[in-house]
């Protein structure tokens, strides 16, 4: 369905540094608005890791490295 465009290096920091964003934001914000921001940006960043497709990528016509 969509060309991948995030290389395995990137995947594994995408997904790892958003794993890390929802443990910062979730516990060490102390669930406030902006740690649910932070959280919720750092899935954003585990999921695009995950499925290796990135739309903002896709958009500025990076290809995959």
């Amino acid at each position: 369905m969509f060309n991948r465009n995030i290389g395995s290096k990137e995947r594994g920091a995408r997904v790892v540094g958003g794993a890390l964003m929802i443990l910062c934001g979730l516990f060490g914000l102390g669930a406030s608005a902006a740690g649910w921001v932070v959280a919720c940006v750092g899935a954003v960043g585990v999921v695009t890791g995950l499925v290796q497709y990135c739309p903002a990528c896709a958009l500025a016509g990076r290809k995959s490295i």
